[in-house]
């Protein structure tokens, strides 16, 4: 594949250049109108195409150091020789890093990756033993939360289960690149162990869901009112006990689509009602997305499919301490560490598995 820079021409740089002044005409057009949502997305557009232009500058600048210093080598001997083979190295690797780093901004870029994430994750496939891994997967991710810089984790509503699991548990993640990396993480995952409810010793498998949505703000989703039904019932516990006595818990149905939101763990109707309003136009939003972008991967209805263990994208077998993920043939013996939040690695590998069929694609295309 050409180096980006190479396959950059004048044009598209002047192209672009051209585009950054109109969108900047535009955003100030779409402020003066209080237009929320053209604000939002041409300020988006326009950071992106801004960093574009600012590293393909910077790559085109560092080459012609590399080349100079080049010019420089040929034409020098002895101690300026040694001085001018160093200026040709420490150059030739700024112009490199630069051209990978061009390289990755002009792949296609995923519409939600400025977008902070809701998770919810619910038991599948094993009875009580699905939702007592539903519950470890949520420490799991509460831990790689926690250990990440400038993220925070907020829990939005869960229902227990009758042997302290969760039949599902629903929570926001925010922070800078919160959508790139968990959105991997959508998906059936099965465990293999002895349950607590076996009482023989054999090890069963069991599976739950995760899913993985991006957040989505007012401006991205229009909902109108009369398109729900707001249902109000007291909030529950395992079994069906009564935790509460007002009516606080709420059930929100979107009648276009069908979608059904509950909530209930605050004591306030008003904040489960919010609660459940942020899950539902995030739905709403990721069903936008499959209707008018295919392409976009990880979403809901893939992620979740029917939950069976056939459908799995990781196991996590406790006997060997082993975690597979199926999908780039990742195999790792530290299961302790990985449900302490210790993710790294997995991560890492499936970023590394995307760029290349971006990569690849890019090539089919006939350059980036």
């Amino acid at each position: 594949m050409l180096g980006a820079l190479e396959a950059f021409e004048s044009e598209r740089l002047v192209a672009l250049e051209a585009e950054r002044a109109e969108l900047e005409r535009k955003l100030g057009e779409g402020a003066a109108s209080g237009d929320r949502a053209q604000f939002a997305e041409l300020g988006r557009r326009l950071a992106r195409i801004g960093e574009i232009i600012d590293v393909a500058h910077e790559a085109r600048d560092a080459q012609a150091d590399a080349e100079a210093a080049q010019d420089l080598l040929d034409a020098s001997d002895g101690d300026d020789a040694a001085e001018a083979s160093e200026m040709l190295e420490v150059a030739t690797e700024r112009a490199a890093s630069l051209d990978e780093r061009l390289k990755d901004l002009l792949l296609p870029q995923d519409p939600n990756d400025e977008r902070d994430v809701i998770v919810e994750i619910q038991g599948a496939e094993g009875g009580e033993e699905a939702n007592i891994w539903a519950r470890d997967l949520f420490e799991m991710y509460r831990a790689y939360v926690a250990a990440q810089s400038g993220w925070s984790f907020e829990l939005l509503g869960s229902q227990d289960s009758d042997m302290g699991g969760f039949t599902n548990v629903t929570f926001a993640v925010r922070g800078p690149g919160v959508w790139r990396t968990l959105k991997h993480e959508g998906g059936p995952h099965r465990v293999q162990r002895v349950p607590v409810t076996e009482s023989q010793g054999r090890v069963h498998t069991s599976s739950a869901t995760v899913s993985v949505l991006p957040e989505a703000e007012e401006v991205d989703v229009e909902i109108d009112p009369n398109d729900l039904i707001v249902d109000t019932f007291r909030s529950s516990g395992p079994g069906g006990q009564s935790v509460n006595t007002t009516d606080s818990a709420v059930r929100v149905t979107h009648k276009p689509t069908g979608v059904v939101v509950s909530m209930q763990d605050e004591k306030s109707q008003l904040q489960n009602r919010a609660k459940a309003m942020r899950v539902l136009r995030s739905r709403l939003l990721q069903l936008q997305q499959e209707a008018h972008a295919a392409e976009v991967a990880a979403h809901k209805r893939d992620q979740v499919r029917g939950g069976g263990r056939s459908e799995k994208i990781r196991t996590y077998n406790f006997k060997e301490s082993r975690v597979t993920d199926h999908r780039v043939g990742l195999t790792i013996y530290k299961l302790d560490r990985v449900l302490a939040g210790e993710l790294d690695e997995i991560v890492d590998a499936l970023a590394s598995a995307e760029r290349e069929q971006l990569l690849a694609a890019a090539v089919a295309d006939g350059g980036a």
